[in-house]
């Protein structure tokens, strides 16, 4: 008589933890720091957008891009020209506005990159998103109705109604939602069947496109996502500085958008989140200190390229399994449940059957 196989033991997923840990740590931020420190940290949130909306482009999609500060730039220029010539501040129509504006802008450089006639390549679209990015920021840097090489300065605040929100505790939970919308919308996003179909990008592109998959047209779908995103940051951004120049949209911060992304781990979604707060909390630790204010950014750098040289997979690789950061999409999982099922069902019918059909 035949015994049924033993039920494998299912892996322990870690990036589930890390993310209740993760919340847990951020909501408490503001009630263990100081003002000073909450202000930084919420800084801190609307760059991890930021690098969020780069780890979809890259790390699911495959798409290098440099340009993700150009969407972020654009949307918070929007927002100082709304509250300077306008006098609009209202948060309902600032983020609409700011994401509206990064859609926008993102879908003229995808159709553009990504929808041409022949498959661009991976250095093609890396150097367009570059020199789209290098082109805006010498374009405002001369441009004095947006300020010139000066930038504009934001003297409002937000407001909710007639309630300012002015940077602190309250923002920063606020930026907080955002961040955590920003971040559901996403992994809902890499695990529907869409995500799906990244996922198979991300393998094979040729054997996809052969299926019959139009690549480039899902490519557009989700770089107009992450340019949303990078929108969204950067209008907010924009009231939480109190400024927006030319490098808010410059190839400088669009780098930082890949090094975040990359230091922290790719294709995890949460791995920009600690690239963010890794990288972030070290420049502001090692420019703090007096001996080495003159080398931070060499340190800095070395202990980066050390990290992303050794590291390909980032901080979240000491933590998280290739198995995991890949996971289970839609009917796959689905039909994996169903089967464990049926052969659950199936095992006692298995053993009666062979007890009945004995030799007489």
């Amino acid at each position: 008589m035949s015994t049924p196989p033993a039920p494998q033991k299912r892996a322990i997923r870690v990036i589930p933890i890390l993310e209740v840990l993760g919340l847990i740590g951020l909501l408490a931020v503001p009630h263990v720091t100081s003002d000073f420190q909450t202000i930084i940290a919420t800084r801190m949130l609307l760059l991890a957008i930021l690098a969020i909306s780069f780890d979809l482009c890259w790390g699911y999609s495959g798409i290098m891009t440099f340009g993700q500060a150009l969407f972020f730039g654009m949307a918070g220029y929007v927002a100082a020209l709304m509250a300077n010539k306008a006098g609009f501040v209202q948060i309902w129509g600032v983020v609409p506005i700011s994401m509206l504006v990064g859609l926008l802008a993102s879908f003229l450089i995808g159709w553009f990159l990504l929808l041409s006639r022949r498959t661009p390549t991976i250095i093609f679209v890396a150097l367009g998103t570059l020199t789209a990015s290098y082109a805006a920021e010498r374009l405002v840097a001369g441009w004095q109705w947006v300020g010139a090489g000066n930038g504009m300065s934001v003297y409002d605040f937000l407001m909710i109604g007639d309630m300012e929100l002015a940077p602190g505790p309250l923002f920063y939970h606020i930026i907080l939602g955002f961040l955590v919308a920003a971040y559901v919308g996403s992994r809902w996003i890499v695990r529907s069947q869409l995500g799906l179909v990244l996922a198979g990008m991300r393998q094979n592109e040729e054997r996809l496109a052969f299926f019959g998959y139009r690549i480039q047209r899902y490519k557009t779908l989700v770089f107009c996502f992450a340019g949303m995103l990078a929108g969204l940051s950067g209008g907010l951004y924009a009231f939480h500085e109190g400024y927006v120049g030319p490098a808010s949209m410059g190839i400088g911060l669009s780098t930082n958008a890949v090094l975040y992304a990359l230091f922290g781990g790719v294709g995890t979604l949460f791995g920009p989140l600690i690239g963010v707060a890794a990288i972030e909390t070290l420049t502001f630790v090692l420019s703090d200190i007096d001996v080495l204010k003159p080398y931070w950014p060499v340190i800095l750098g070395i202990i980066m390229l050390i990290v992303v040289a050794y590291r390909p997979t980032g901080l979240m690789g000491l933590l998280v399994s290739p198995r995991e950061r890949i996971g289970s999409f839609g009917i796959t999982a689905a039909a994996r449940k169903r089967k464990r099922a049926q052969a659950a069902a199936a095992a006692p019918k298995a053993q009666q059957t062979e007890g009945t059909d004995g030799p007489a």
